[in-house]
């Protein structure tokens, strides 16, 4: 049996994510604490469980409402079954036919309005085929702090 243990405090010494927009997003004003709001859903896909477990576990600390899966297929039939939804949070590498890209077209027809997070380690933005609107691109590695910012901003003016 192999035991891994990860100590945050190194993990969070890794640079500063580097996110790209890839179409204006409006971001809405910085968040000033959750108050009587509900908690921001967010639907992670990623297919390494170590990383999902990690994403899964930094998101809920940071007051978020996390459902995880592995696959897009997986992802797009959560989003037909009405799941409420905030922000869709998936790499663009994933197993089986459908990619993160694929994910995110499908997931923009389905809710226009969805905010979508890429994120990858292997492909830059420009790697994209086309990246859908109202989208950003953070590169792996990345700090979990600037990624529940980042949530937080994409999602502050839907909040209810």
């Amino acid at each position: 049996m192999t035991m891994i243990r990860l100590n945050w405090r190194k993990i969070e010494q890794i640079p500063k994510a580097h996110v790209e927009p890839h179409n204006p997003v409006e971001w809405g004003p910085e968040p000033e604490g959750m108050g009587d709001m509900r908690r921001t859903n967010v639907l992670v896909v990623e297919d390494e469980g170590l990383i999902s477990d990690l994403i899964t576990e930094v998101l809920s600390e940071g007051g978020f409402a996390v459902h995880t899966v592995a696959a897009g297929e997986e992802a797009l039939r959560y989003l037909q079954s009405g799941a409420d939804v905030d922000v869709l949070f998936t790499d663009i590498n994933l197993l089986g036919p459908m990619d993160g890209t694929m994910l995110a077209q499908h997931a923009r027809k389905q809710r226009p309005e969805l905010p979508i997070v890429y994120c990858s380690g292997r492909h830059s933005p420009t790697a994209l085929a086309p990246p859908v609107s109202r989208s950003v691109f953070v590169k792996k590695p990345y700090s979990p702090t600037d990624l529940c910012r980042l949530l937080e901003r994409l999602t502050a003016s839907t909040r209810h």
